[in-house]
């Protein structure tokens, strides 16, 4: 057999974990003798942390599932630091060796080899982010030289898998300078009051006034985003920072949820924008006209399966400052905005949405073009979600095993995400869009109220108050 078909074959992560949670008869193994480890109908349910980390790593005639990996590697961090785990399997591997019999030293080498290359290029194909620890970095570098040493295809291999790592790592660390950039540059829209005529400004409509395309360019920036979120993020938010641990080489606790963060914050820019650009036009025609837009607009997410855009459009339209303007909406069509704000009705934890997402995710999974495959969540749901799996159940059973049935699902919800996320879109790009939506300045909470009460009169003396002050205070008007 040539070398490179020992190489073991894993599914993609759609095929990873079936519709009952995860492929559960793949588990059992001739590593549960050695104890530790707590199966029942062939499913693993709980382990000691050591027989968890030895189940890991690969031997001679053994290699962890992929469902396995993945689900140990993501939920590990609640135990120990990724570099620590990354010490404990070099340090397995190095046992392994030692214990091989004598001579057969190099024929171990062939046969394990493959093995040990593969587990690193998962770790670091789907935890890149781990790598940014240089502990994390020695450690695979001593490892893979390990393997590699005496072996030209090794060794071109291991080149290969840490060429692949540090381009990931770059390309994180450009793309969260850009991200910098952009917000540096979206400051609050205040100035706008202050430099009217209106007609100087541009607006949403003027820059693209077609709804279906801004809906697409929309989708462009959620999938961007939702790519760089690293799985691990998702777990990470839940590790309290260990006050024992000064140790400021780790990666940094910002960077550890760092794209998971910046996700949250463009929801919530979108909500704004959308207010800013409803609260800002003199007329109420004007202001009717940018309501019904972003309802197409919302309208097309929803066909799309962009549930996050389609919700923040939805918060936007509902903030205070756009929802007290009476005469305004008392020109709007509201049969559609009706519909969607059905379908994202937080009654039932969600029901309507979570159809939705449901019927979306199948779609997906049977697609035949790319637009079909598109699903972007709502968001803070999905961590709320996965927050509450986290504190719903414990880490630890009563014996001290790891409760391995918690992080199943955990892995479950996550590897979903996974799939959704690598998803390329499909829409042409307008920079000219993009860069609108991104960069052009929206209001803060007391410039919306400010513009809305500008718009249409206070209504009551707790209104009139908060105006004069806002006045004041903003524009330096009495």
């Amino acid at each position: 057999m040539p070398r490179q078909e020992r190489m073991p074959q894993t599914p993609p992560f759609a095929a990873m974990f079936d519709s009952s949670g995860y492929n559960r008869n793949l588990y059992q193994s001739k590593e549960d003798s050695c104890g530790g480890l707590y199966y029942h109908d062939n499913n693993l349910l709980s382990g000691s942390l050591e027989a968890l980390i030895q189940h890991l790593v690969p031997s001679v005639d053994y290699y962890p599932d992929r469902t396995y990996i993945f689900t140990f590697l993501l939920s590990s961090r609640l135990f120990m630091h990724p570099y620590e785990l990354m010490a404990k399997v070099c340090h397995l591997c190095t046992e392994q060796r030692r214990l091989s019999e004598p001579g057969l030293d190099k024929n171990w080498i062939r046969k394990i080899a493959p093995k040990i290359l593969q587990l690193l290029t998962e770790w670091t194909e789907t935890f890149p982010y781990d790598f940014r620890d240089e502990r994390m970095m020695r450690n695979l570098k001593e490892l893979a030289q390990r393997i590699a040493s005496g072996d030209e295809v090794y060794r071109k291999k291991v080149q290969q898998l840490l060429q692949n790592l540090i381009r990931k790592l770059t390309t994180v660390g450009q793309y969260e300078e850009v991200l910098a950039k952009i917000n540096a540059t979206s400051k609050d829209h205040l100035t706008l009051l202050k430099t009217k005529p209106q007609t100087v400004q541009r607006d949403i409509i003027t820059v693209c006034n077609d709804p279906y395309v801004l809906a697409q360019q929309l989708t462009h920036i959620e999938l961007e985003r939702l790519n760089y979120i690293g799985p691990e993020e998702f777990v990470q938010a839940f590790v309290q920072k260990d006050p024992l641990d000064n140790d400021k080489r780790c990666c940094g606790d910002q960077k550890k949820t760092q794209n998971l963060e910046a996700y949250v914050e463009w929801f919530n820019r979108l909500s704004y924008l959308v207010a800013t650009e409803i609260c800002m036009p003199v007329k109420k025609k004007h202001r009717a006209r940018v309501i019904e837009y972003f309802t197409d607009v919302a309208r097309e997410c929803f066909n799309i399966g962009n549930f996050n855009s389609l919700m923040a459009i939805i918060s936007g339209m509902n903030m205070s400052p756009v929802s007290r303007l009476k005469k305004t909406w008392a020109k709007v069509k509201t049969d559609k905005f009706d519909i969607l704000e059905h379908q994202m009705d937080p009654s039932s934890n969600f029901y309507n949405y979570r159809t939705a997402l449901r019927g979306a995710a199948q779609r997906s999974l049977t697609a035949h073009s790319s637009r079909e495959k598109i699903v972007i969540p709502f968001f803070s749901l999905l961590i709320k979600d996965i927050y509450f799996l986290n504190e719903g159940c414990a880490n630890h059973l009563p014996n001290g095993h790891v409760n391995f049935e918690k992080f199943w699902e955990l892995a479950k919800q996550v590897s979903e995400f996974m799939t959704w996320k690598q998803v390329e879109c499909p829409f042409e790009r307008d920079l000219k869009v993009l860069q609108y939506l991104l960069t052009v300045p929206v209001f803060s909470d007391d410039a919306l109220y400010l513009a809305s009460y500008e718009s249409e009169s206070p209504e009551n003396h707790l209104e009139k108050d908060r105006w004069k002050t806002l006045r004041s205070v903003l524009l330096g008007r009495v």
